[in-house]
């Protein structure tokens, strides 16, 4: 059964931001787009740069070293082979958790 971890509030994550969280030992990046929080790896597929320290244009978070960008919704790559891990996350009030 999935476990679903806190990994922060929601005002801890503004619309159009993102923020580094810890989920289960896994480096995740959480982003807000629109009210609605998203989950991906933290690690670019590319050569391992922090994606929540990107650039978020939409839902769309361009790698701060190389700019490979990914869908953060998904987690898919928009213009490149490798993608990286999307985790399911569900708000309770004002939590944000995340699927381990």
């Amino acid at each position: 059964m999935a476990e679903f971890i806190k990994a922060a509030k929601t005002s801890e994550v503004p619309q159009g931001g993102g923020k580094a969280v810890d989920v289960g030992g896994q480096k995740v990046a959480l982003f807000n787009v629109g009210g609605s929080f998203h989950a991906i790896s933290d690690t670019c597929a590319h050569r391992g740069g922090p994606l929540s320290q990107g650039d978020l244009e939409g839902s769309t978070i361009t790698c701060p070293l190389h700019g490979w960008s990914f869908d953060v919704a998904t987690g898919a790559a928009t213009h490149q082979a490798a993608s990286v891990k999307s985790y399911p996350v569900k708000v309770e009030g004002d939590d944000i958790l995340i699927e381990a």
